[in-house]
């Protein structure tokens, strides 16, 4: 299977309309290269451009899903378009990641449950998602996660259990901490026994410089790739099968004590 991370670029002064076009240009230019594509999380906006969220969210089959929708079934390619400011009906933001299929159909939608800046920015201006999500592809099982999700391990082994064998992460995660972002990743993936594949954004977000560096690692931890610090597309043929192979040759998974049945008293 070959899945290509688009790390792209969100800069001040661009606006939103532009942003989507290049998005939707660069998913098409995967056409016949990947079979799964995936965008970083709040491109549209930028993850740190808080006052961004309320002014340009959107309802969850607003613009952008329209456009991702029709860039993947374009390139015919599964597509993790990242996430968008989602504002519900009844008006609560939410971080909500879509999945599409190579036909242009929604998948699955996922709403970030951790949601980070403690008491300001995202944490008090969205609402929790509630959900562990998971979307099944003719080779694998992905789970979706966001960004901060990455630094709580609990969501990713429900995801396990929930059928993952693919951990998909976009991300908005800032430079300053990317030693976390590399080390959490291939943690996530050597706990789990799954591939990660982590998407970041490059640029800047409302002044804070983002990691870059998306990466790509397999269910022994091994890095497979990891992309620079700019604008990139970072493509990597991986095997789902492995997933399994690991699980067996190093069955640790199934000797899980807590979490497995209520405390005893």
């Amino acid at each position: 299977m070959r899945a290509s991370l688009i790390q792209i670029a969100v800069d001040e002064g661009e606006s939103v309309e532009s942003r989507r076009e290049r998005a939707a240009s660069l998913v098409m230019s995967q056409a016949g290269a990947a079979d799964l594509v995936v965008l970083p999380e709040l491109w549209t906006t930028g993850a740190f451009a808080f006052e961004e969220f309320g002014r340009e969210a959107e309802p969850l089959e607003g613009p952008t899903y329209e456009a991702m929708a029709k860039a993947a079934s374009d390139a015919g390619v599964w597509l993790h378009a990242g996430s968008i400011p989602e504002r519900d009906p009844e008006g609560t933001l939410y971080n909500t990641s879509l999945v599409f299929t190579p036909t242009g159909d929604l998948a699955a939608a996922y709403r970030k449950v951790h949601r980070f800046g403690f008491d300001k920015g995202e944490a008090v201006l969205m609402g929790a998602g509630r959900d562990l999500v998971t979307v099944r592809l003719p080779d694998t099982t992905l789970g979706l996660a966001t960004c901060y999700d990455l630094r709580f391990p609990e969501l990713f082994r429900g995801l396990v259990d929930a059928g993952a064998e693919t951990l998909v992460v976009p991300a908005g995660w800032p430079e300053r901490r990317r030693a976390h972002w590399t080390l959490l990743a291939r943690a996530r993936a050597v706990e789990d026994q799954a591939f990660v594949l982590a998407c970041g954004t490059a640029g800047t977000h409302a002044g804070v410089p983002q990691a870059g560096h998306s990466i790509v690692v397999d269910p022994w931890g091994e890095v497979l790739a990891e992309a620079g610090h700019g604008e990139e597309i970072l493509t990597v043929d991986f095997d789902p099968a492995k997933v399994a192979t690991t699980r067996e040759q190093f069955p640790a998974l199934k000797d899980r004590v807590l979490g497995l049945e209520p405390p005893r008293r």
